[in-house]
């Protein structure tokens, strides 16, 4: 019995609920340290919110992140980096570094936390993670420092702004120093930040092949092919039915942002409480989609979406098994697809459910934050900030279940999969 606890073994999946269970926990002690100030008293239950959405790079905020100080900003800066990169993935790339290799434990964890990647190839890809991400917000950072420039700030402003919403931007975030977020921005910054969130959602997977596509002309693998082509297809019909919806009103450039926005980043260039209906309901749809595997954004991934409605289709059409790019698709994974849907659907309601209960909100406003938050996007329609102690630990749940999945909590509990070695007749279902 002595000295139990030091032989207890996790799983994979057990290290990075455990990981970032503490990187929530570092975080609400941090934004409540004496010098990380706000302009309203900060409660304990508003700092765990905070770190929560922070870590789970959701961007729905109970306090305004412009009330923070300095300290506080690049606290919750720091809190967006180390979640969005993963704590694990983070932390294998800093061993790297200090020791040129990781040892044959730490890559086979990788490798299972990071499903898409062979083992070999994990050394490759976690010395170009970090390269990736902070290429690509420095790109960003110069941009956006001359979009604020070009909007009216003094250049440390613009420097600081943008080097804000780079980090925030390319996680997927979706937290702004600004309390109506991007609405008062002109078309470079919201160009600007647009591409980085599509960036940080195609997944680090998808960005190898393309930068191995420009080098030496490979093809692409049937992953990157539907990330490519459901992104593109969302972007598109995202924006198209936005502009219609609104009859105009939007224009082009808004139409577009919140099409990509909408998915997993959280910022809006419009005031969502003015949009109809059918502009909400589209938004529920993009935000319960997500962005794709491997990547900073949530949801239910753009892989399974398409996974999902390519088996619809070819159901329709009588075929017995799935074809995509002359490629078979494994029952597996199609349960797999179908399933992750489901369990987030019900975890959906039941945040609907408790947030009705316990809140005096009406069944839109309630669906909409749960979607969000689940999704880990940070849209809201203005009732974050009202919610009580109750309704902000129901969000805060439902980050955490959204930045690493119902399919974490369920493998956490698994051992290793069973085959079955009996096959038993097929039945028939009327």
């Amino acid at each position: 019995m002595k000295n139990r606890f030091l032989y207890i073994q996790f799983n994979p999946w057990q290290y990075l609920v455990l990981s970032f269970f503490l990187l929530i926990s570092f975080g609400t002690l941090l934004l409540m340290m004496p010098f990380v100030k706000h302009s309203n008293d900060l409660k304990f239950i508003d700092a765990l919110f905070t770190s929560t959405s922070a870590v789970c790079v959701t961007g729905l905020t109970t306090v305004p992140t412009s009330g923070f100080n300095l300290a506080g900003q690049l606290s919750i800066l720091l809190l967006i980096q180390l979640g969005a990169i993963g704590i694990m993935t983070l932390t294998s790339s800093f061993l790297l570094t200090l020791k040129g290799n990781i040892s044959l434990k730490h890559r086979i964890s990788f490798s299972r936390l990071q499903e898409d990647y062979d083992l070999h190839d994990a050394n490759y890809i976690l010395r170009n993670i970090v390269k990736i991400t902070f290429a690509s917000e420095f790109i960003g950072m110069i941009l956006l420092t001359i979009g604020f420039l070009c909007n009216g700030l003094k250049w440390t402003d613009a420097l600081y702004q943008g080097f804000f919403h780079a980090i925030s931007a390319f996680c997927n975030a979706g937290f702004s120093t600004y309390d109506d977020s991007l609405m008062q921005t002109n078309a470079l910054i919201k160009y600007t930040i647009a591409g980085l969130i599509i960036i940080g959602g195609l997944g680090y997977f998808v960005i190898f092949e393309l930068m191995e596509y420009r080098k030496h002309k490979r093809h692409f693998c049937l992953h990157s092919k539907i990330v490519l082509l459901s992104t593109t297809a969302l972007i598109i019909l995202g924006s198209v039915f936005l502009y219609i919806f609104e009859g105009g009103k939007m224009g082009i450039t808004d139409s577009i942002f919140q099409s990509v926005t909408t998915r997993t980043a959280g910022f809006n260039s419009v005031d969502l409480t003015h949009l109809g209906y059918p502009s909400i309901f589209l938004m529920l749809i993009l935000m319960f989609i997500g962005a794709s595997p491997g990547s900073t954004g949530g949801g239910i991934k753009t892989t399974n979406f398409f996974v999902m409605i390519y088996s619809i289709i070819s159901v329709l059409k009588g075929k017995s098994s799935i074809v995509i790019f002359n490629r078979t698709i494994s029952t597996k994974y199609i349960l797999k697809a179908f399933g992750t849907a489901v369990i987030y659907f019900m975890v959906i309601s039941v945040g609907v459910v408790l947030l009705l209960q316990d809140e005096q909100l009406n069944f839109i406003d309630a669906v909409f934050e749960s979607v969000s938050a689940i999704g880990t996007v940070g849209l809201t329609l203005g009732i974050t900030p009202i919610l009580s102690i109750g309704g902000k630990i129901v969000v805060i749940a439902l980050m955490f279940i959204g930045r690493l999945g119902p399919a974490s909590f369920a493998l956490a509990t698994m051992g290793k999969e069973k085959k079955i070695k009996i096959k038993f007749p097929e039945g028939t279902i009327y």
